[in-house]
């Protein structure tokens, strides 16, 4: 989260991606740094995934993280359950 929102006060924009365990974390952690950044969540857990699966996770979320670079920031998050 602190490198997120680092890059946004420096006006490049980043979306933050977690696996869905760390929703309220991240939630926390971006009202203490009065943070507002994009995120996109993931399902979870991904330590065991293969690479294949990592790819595929990737590619189902590519859409969501490409949309929340260039979208205006409304706090809005998404939780993909794949």
């Amino acid at each position: 989260m602190h490198d997120i929102a680092d890059l946004e006060t420096a006006g490049v924009p980043g979306v933050l991606v977690a696996s869905a365990e760390f929703v309220q974390a991240a939630d926390a952690q971006a009202a203490a740094l009065g943070a507002d950044p994009a995120r996109v969540f993931v399902a979870h857990p991904i330590q065991d995934r293969t690479d294949e699966e990592m790819r595929a996770l990737a590619e189902g979320c590519a859409e969501e993280i490409l949309a929340g670079l260039v979208a205006p920031r409304s706090g809005a998050q998404t939780e993909l359950k794949r």
